[in-house]
C-alpha cells in the first residue's frame, strides 16, 4: 500500500491527462486533446490534491522518535480510519481516472516488454521521436487491457465452508485466474485487442468474464477451482503453491471438457503441464515433450485432429528464499517470447501475476485490492467492468520475486508451437548449463539431469557436461546453490 502511495505523489511528472470510456474504464490512459498547459496545470492540481491525501501517513516516518510517539497516541484511531478510505479501492480508481497511468519507475533510456510485445518509451513529451512517445501510449493501453483478477468478498459460501470472501489467502488463484484469462483473450480475441472505448462491449470479452465469476456456476470461478484442487491440498482459506495451482487447473479444464460438448468447451485449448516428471516431486530442468504436447492435443480434440492450441504451464521452483541468479537472464528473455503468457508468482508469500520487464524490474497486477463479488452475465454487453482493468503500473526486482512460480505460454496452431519449441531451445543452450526448461522430441532424448547425476557422495558438485539442475538439499538441510531445485 505504501508502494501505492508513492506512485500517487510521483505521478505529478506526467503532464498527460487520462480519457474515460463509458465503461468508466480508461481504456486509453493518455489524451492529445487540449493544450499541454491547461493539462498540465490541472493534473499538477489533482496530483497534489492526492499528494496531500497520502502524505499523511507517511508523516511517522519524517518526525522525531518523541514526536512519533506523540503523534501516534494522539492519532492513531482517525489516522486508520482515514487510510482505510484513502487508500481503499475506489480511491485508488478516482486517482487512475484522474490522472491517468502511474508510471513510477518506468525507464524513458529502454524498451519495455509486456507478453511478447516490444515497446519503445520516452517520458519526454517533447521528444522529437513520436515513435516512442507513441510506444508509451501503446504500452499503457496494452497493461490496462489486461484482465485483472483481486480478492473478492460477499461471494456464496465456498462449498461446506463458511467463506464467502478470499481475502488474505486467495491471491495465488487470482494470480493463475488472470493468467489463464489472457490466454482466453489471446485465444478468442487476438493479441492486439485493446480495451474498448464505447458499449456495447466485444460478446467475447464478456463471455470470458463470465467465466471467472465467483459463483459455482462459473467456469473457472475460485469455487471450482477448490473442487477441482482438493487431490492437491486446496482448501478454502489455505494458500497453494504454483504447482498444485496448475494441476488443479489441468483437472478443471479435463472435468468441464468431459461435461461440454467439443464446440462449447470454456477453454477451447489443451492444457499441458511441464514438469520434471509426472508427479513433479523430483527432477532436473522441465523438459518440453513434443510427443506429450501432441497427445494432448489429439485427447482435447477427442481424436478429430492432430494438433489444437495449447496452454503450456512451467511450475518451477528456482532458489531457496530467492531466484538463483544464474536463472533471471532466461526469466527476463520468456517476455520476448510472442506466446508469452507471464509469471504467476510474484512478491514471497503473496502472489501476483507478472506481465512484463524492463530492464531489472518486473511489471505485474497485483490482486491484494479487495472488491465486492461480481458475476457478469453473458449477455449483457453493457456490463460495468472496471474493476477488472487497472493501469497503476506496479513493478518489483525480478531478482526478488519469490523463487516458486509458474510460467505460461499460449501457442495457437503448431506453427506457433514449433517457433516456441526454436525459442525455448536456443534460450536453453545459451543458459550457461541453467535452462528453466528444455525441449525434446520424445522422452528418449536427452536424458533428464537428476540429483544423483551432479552430486558426489561427499555431496559436492561433479564436473559434468550435462545442464547442472535447480537447487536441492542435501541430507543436513544445507542446498548447493547451483544445482536445480525440487519441483
Amino acid at each position: 500500500m505504501k508502494g501505492f502511495c508513492e506512485r500517487a505523489v510521483a505521478s505529478k511528472y506526467s503532464s498527460k491527462s487520462s480519457t474515460e470510456s463509458t465503461d468508466r474504464g480508461p481504456s486509453s490512459v493518455c489524451s492529445d486533446s487540449g493544450s499541454r498547459d491547461s493539462k498540465h496545470d490541472k493534473a499538477s492540481l489533482w496530483s497534489n490534491f492526492f499528494a496531500s491525501a497520502f502524505s499523511i501517513f507517511e508523516t511517522h516516518s519524517e518526525s522525531s522518535n518523541t514526536e512519533k510517539k506523540e503523534i501516534h497516541s494522539r492519532n492513531n484511531g482517525w489516522t486508520e480510519a482515514v487510510r482505510k478510505v484513502v487508500t481503499g479501492g475506489s480511491m485508488r480508481r478516482i486517482h487512475e481516472r484522474v490522472l491517468g497511468s502511474s508510471r513510477t519507475g518506468i525507464s524513458s533510456a529502454s524498451d519495455i516488454w509486456l507478453l511478447g510485445v516490444r515497446y519503445k518509451v520516452s517520458q519526454d513529451e517533447f521528444s522529437g521521436d513520436a515513435a516512442t512517445n507513441n510506444g508509451l501510449r501503446a504500452f499503457e493501453q496494452d497493461f490496462s487491457s489486461r484482465i485483472l483478477m483481486t480478492y473478492r468478498k460477499g461471494f456464496d459460501a465456498i462449498g461446506d465452508s463458511k467463506y464467502t470472501s478470499d481475502v488474505n489467502w486467495g491471491c495465488m488463484l487470482r494470480s493463475s485466474q488472470m493468467l489463464v484469462a489472457q490466454a482466453l483473450l489471446f485465444h478468442r480475441l487476438g493479441r492486439s485487442w485493446r480495451r474498448p472505448l464505447h458499449k456495447p462491449l466485444d460478446e467475447q470479452y464478456i463471455e470470458i468474464l463470465h467465466h471467472f465469476g465467483d459463483s459455482e456456476g462459473s467456469a473457472f470461478s475460485i469455487h471450482n477451482l477448490l473442487q477441482s484442487g482438493k487431490a492437491y491440498d486446496l482448501a478454502a482459506g489455505s494458500w497453494v503453491g504454483p504447482y498444485a495451482m496448475c494441476r488443479s487447473w489441468e483437472t478443471l479444464v479435463r472435468c468441464k471438457r468431459e461435461g461440454t460438448a467439443f464446440d462449447n468447451q470454456p477453454l477451447p485449448m489443451a492444457v499441458y503441464i511441464v514438469s520434471g516428471d509426472e508427479d513433479g516431486e523430483r527432477g532436473g530442468a522441465p523438459v518440453v515433450c513434443i510427443q506429450d504436447a501432441s497427445r494432448h492435443c489429439l485427447e482435447f480434440s477427442r481424436g478429430r485432429v492432430d494438433w489444437t492450441p495449447i496452454l503450456l504451464l512451467v511450475p518451477l521452483v528456482l532458489g531457496l528464499e530467492k531466484v538463483n541468479p544464474r536463472y533471471i537472464p532466461s526469466l527476463w528473455a520468456t517476455f520476448t517470447f510472442p506466446q508469452s503468457l507471464g509469471i504467476m508468482g510474484g512478491k514471497p508469500g503473496a502472489s501476483t501475476y507478472i506481465i512484463g520487464v524492463q530492464d531489472e524490474k518486473a511489471l505485474y497486477l497485483d490482486p491484494h485490492e479487495v472488491q465486492p463479488a461480481i458475476n457478469i452475465r453473458r449477455d449483457d454487453l453493457e456490463a460495468d467492468t472496471l474493476s477488472y482493468h487497472c493501469n497503476v503500473i506496479r513493478h518489483i526486482p525480478l531478482d526478488s520475486i519469490d523463487p516458486s512460480l509458474a510460467i505460461g505460454f499460449y501457442c495457437r496452431d503448431r506453427d506457433d508451437f514449433d517457433d516456441f519449441c526454436f525459442r525455448a531451445s536456443k534460450l536453453a543452450d545459451g543458459s550457461n548449463g541453467a535452462p528453466l526448461f528444455t525441449v525434446t522430441e520424445t522422452h528418449n532424448f536427452p536424458k533428464p539431469v537428476n540429483h544423483s547425476d551432479v552430486l558426489d557422495d561427499s555431496g559436492g558438485v561433479q564436473n559434468d557436461d550435462s545442464f547442472v539442475a535447480p537447487p536441492i538439499s542435501d541430507a543436513d538441510g544445507s542446498a548447493h546453490e547451483d544445482d536445480w531445485q525440487l519441483l
